[in-house]
């Protein structure tokens, strides 16, 4: 049995996540369990060590990499020791070169398969699916992430929460950081407004897997009851013009809640009557999706029904309607379907919202489930009930004149006329009716309900079935006529799809839920045929791989599958929930043939990306020619000339000028050898062989070397390095490069008499060396652009920008495992970052 997995997740260090491990350990051996201690890091903060006192450690593991000795989680001795519970700190670490495992979730998944319950720690800085969000906040990426889905696969993921004040006020008090680096990590990561913004994201991140539990504990017990954990605002959408009314108020009222959803419906009526302007929806569409919702659509023969069918169905709080734009006479005859809603809406609070449209009528007739409309059935009873008594006045002075069967035939054009406007009943009414007044008063004996003569009896009975068959044919008439409607209305979801697979919006999965959503499936799945197709394989899972899905319980194979579409002789559309009828499934194929489009627009877009290196590795080559053919012309040229001067018989050179000439001659050539070692290094790196001897080295073993290697301009940079900073983990000669390129570009854009500074500060895992100048700096928006190699030769003036130097450095950085940002300098002037992590304690 698979052990079970407890994560706490934090928003930053220093929140007490592996304070809550421990503190659950202990308090499991004091209950009795038997708990161990697989891995944790204190970080010398006292108090989370004091709580390992007196608990079972298992040895870690050593291993040597690089010369250099590391410990790490000791999988096979956790197992073998096969403890209830595992304590195991650090999920998102990355094992050091050697270990069993590359990451440390997977020495986790080895114990949990093992069945050993786990209890483990994550910041949420380090999820795969935030890594990108946390760069953008903070300015520092984070290289060791877990996948989302390790974490959500927990059995149990708690919280560990602190506001940004109090995790400050701790970090002042020396609880999280020594106090050499507390100055730097408040000033740098653990900046009130980077902890709130990561606060939130943890808070977002646990709210969303709240709800997965909570939909999944919905569907695995039946309950169709709305919950109302989470505000989830519907709007319903006719199509008509005050439908961009709808949607602003519903995102009003989604807006008071934070987190609220935001949800827009259209139902499309199985008659084919859609209700409003195609044009009008796909405006109003694109208005729901740029205020953050989502916009479904559905066919549903009741109006009120299935908008309440499609709210519980996600778990909606909230139902936003328009005021009916119905008359008042037709709003005394029919409830219509606001009020109809919300008689049924049970727990889920309706907004009717006036507006501008409302009473001004529909502009086309309301239809229902019936074969024929409200208002033809309404006419045939009127004209039942008025047509009989007119009829009867009419024939009533001629009834000696005209005999029974004409009079049977002159009441049979009556009703075939009540029948072909109103329907089956009204004409079956009237034929019932007519049977009345014939008998009454134009069958012998007169004034009585007495036949005297048998045939007169046939010949009413004759009329009254007669005029039942006909109004059935009327009845058959409007219904074919319904489901030519009802195909229209298919026409009309099967647009909106390819609208929607043509703009590309998440295609593939997008198209799946639409149709789940259209026909209320519980799953619909795209499958693919693995290797080469066999007459036998359809029922074999192994034989199929699932492309992309929507819903629970996705279909494995064919054979499982309440309805199945093959679309080739490797792909099928695979549905389960319910059996679709014939109508449904032409729908369906529809549907699964934009499946495939989609499907090989997808993997077109994949081969583009993959693509994508080739054409990136070519505009490097033609910048490189480019920068050969420019840069590497000026000291070329000007050592050139330098030489052919003191070659030259033609002037007496005093040793003054001769030693200027050979200053110029060696200057220029050491410029030239300097270009040619970075367009070198940066080949090296655009092709991913730098060669590297990564070793741990102290900052004063490289800046000193690197401030002598800018020669005269050596007396312009003046340094600040604590002589108590920890050792990093870099390549020497490659950290004094880059250091060098740094601080020479600092000085040339310097004003004359500033000088240069280079600092160094460390906080958490990571060292940093700061060059400052007083120069112009650079725009904000421009950060990024300085880091593309040679852009000056393409957007820029030459000597207004920089080169390739800082693009080779920011290469050189990254390669050891570090980070080359730019800051504003307070005051004015550029400030480049160098970030380093630093050497794992021996």
């Amino acid at each position: 049995m698979r052990g079970r997995l407890r994560v706490y997740l934090g928003a930053a260090p220093g929140v007490g996540k592996t304070y809550a491990m421990l503190g659950e350990g202990r308090r499991g051996l004091e209950r009795g369990r038997d708990v161990v201690v697989g891995f944790v890091e204190t970080h010398g903060r006292a108090r989370t060590a004091a709580l390992l006192e007196g608990m079972e450690i298992i040895p870690r593991k050593t291993l040597v990499h690089r010369g250099a000795t590391f410990t790490e989680l000791d999988v096979d001795a956790v197992i073998a020791r096969r403890p209830k519970v595992a304590l195991v700190d650090e999920l998102a670490h990355t094992n050091v070169s050697g270990s069993k495992n590359t990451k440390r979730w997977q020495d986790i998944e080895e114990i949990l398969d093992a069945g050993i319950d786990v209890i483990s720690t994550v910041n949420i800085q380090h999820l795969e699916s935030v890594n990108d969000v946390v760069r953008q906040i903070t300015g520092i990426p984070q290289r060791e992430t877990v996948p989302d889905e390790v974490v959500r696969r927990a059995n149990q993921i708690e919280l560990v929460d602190m506001s940004p004040e109090a995790l400050r006020r701790r970090m002042a008090h020396g609880n999280v950081y020594a106090a050499e680096k507390v100055d730097a990590a408040l000033s740098n990561y653990f900046r009130v407004g980077n902890l709130t913004a990561l606060r939130e994201l943890a808070l977002l991140w646990v709210a969303g897997k709240v709800d997965e539990q909570l939909e999944r504990y919905r569907t695995d017990h039946g309950i169709a009851a709305t919950w109302e954990a989470r505000e989830r605002v519907v709007v319903a959408l006719t199509g008509g013009p005050e439908g961009d009314t709808l949607v602003r108020r519903a995102a009003r009222i989604a807006a008071r809640t934070q987190g609220a959803d935001l949800l827009a419906v259209h139902v499309t009526r199985a008659d084919g009557l859609a209700g409003g302007d195609p044009a009008n929806l796909a405006r109003q569409r694109s208005l729901v999706e740029s205020m953050g919702g989502t916009y479904h659509q559905v066919v549903g023969d009741d109006i009120p029904r299935a908008l309440l069918d499609f709210a519980r169905g996600v778990n909606a709080t909230q139902l936003v309607l328009g005021a009916s734009r119905r008359g008042r006479f037709a709003q005394v005859l029919s409830r219509g379907v606001g009020v109809e809603t919300t008689a049924l809406s049970g727990p889920i609070d309706v907004h009717l919202v006036t507006h501008e449209e409302a009473k001004k009528g529909r502009g086309r007739p309301e239809r229902s489930r019936a074969a024929l409309t409200r208002k033809r059935r309404l006419i045939g009873w009127a004209t039942a009930a008025a047509g009989l008594p007119l009829l009867t006045a009419a024939l009533f002075p001629f009834r000696d004149v005209i005999s029974l069967p004409s009079e049977i035939l002159l009441f049979l054009c009556l009703v075939i006329g009540v029948a072909l406007v109103g329907g089956t009943w009204p004409a079956i009414t009237a034929a019932v009716g007519g049977f009345l007044l014939l008998n009454w008063f134009f069958t012998p004996p007169f004034f009585t309900w007495v036949i005297a003569d048998a045939e007169n009896l046939l010949a009413l009975v004759v009329f009254v079935l007669v005029a039942a068959a006909v109004s059935a044919i009327v009845d058959v008439a409007a219904r074919r006529t319904r489901e030519a409607a009802r195909a229209r209305a298919d026409a009309e979801v099967l647009s909106t799809l390819a609208g929607h697979v043509l703009r590309g919006e998440a295609a593939l999965p997008s198209l799946l839920g639409r149709l789940r959503e259209t026909f209320a499936l519980d799953s619909v799945t795209l499958l693919e045929r693995v290797g080469d197709p066999t007459p036998d394989d359809t029922s074999e899972p192994s034989a199929w791989r699932i492309i992309a899905t929507s819903g629970a319980k996705p279909c494995i194979a064919p054979a499982v599958a309440d309805t199945d579409v093959t679309i080739d002789d490797r792909l099928v559309l695979a549905a389960r929930g319910r059996l679709l009828d014939a109508s449904d499934r032409g729908v369906l194929e529809a549907f699964a043939a934009e499946a495939a489009v989609a499907l090989r627009q997808q993997r077109l877009e994949a081969a583009a990306e993959q693509a994508k290196p080739l054409a990136e590795a070519d505009k490097m080559r033609t910048a490189l020619l480019a920068a050969v053919s420019h840069d590497l012309r000026t000291p070329l040229s000007a050592a050139k000339a330098a030489v052919e001067s003191l070659r030259s018989h033609d002037v007496t050179w005093t040793p003054n000028d001769q030693e200027e000439l050979l200053a110029t001659a060696d200057e220029s050539l050491a410029r030239l050898e300097r270009l040619v070692e970075n367009l070198l290094d940066m080949s090296r790196l655009q092709a991913g062989v730098l060669g590297l001897a990564l070793q741990p080295i102290t900052l004063d073993e490289v800046v000193p070397r690197a401030i002598d290697d800018l020669g005269p301009m050596r007396d312009r940079v003046e340094g600040d390095i604590p002589v108590d900073l920890p050792e990093i983990v870099a390549d020497p000669a490659l950290l004094e490069r880059v250091l060098v390129n740094l601080m020479s570009n600092a000085v040339r854009h310097s004003p004359p008499g500033q000088k240069v500074l280079i600092s160094a500060s460390w906080h958490d895992d990571l060292l940093e060396i700061r060059v400052t100048d007083r120069g112009p700096g650079i725009p904000r928006e421009s950060f990024d652009r300085v880091f593309q190699p040679f852009q000056r030769l393409g957007d820029r003036p030459n000597g207004t920008g920089v080169g390739l130097g800082l693009a080779l450095s920011r290469g050189l950085t990254e390669a050891m495992g570090g980070t080359l940002e730019p800051e504003e300098t307070p005051g004015g002037g550029l400030t480049m970052v160098v970030k380093m992590p630093i050497s794992p304690r021996r």
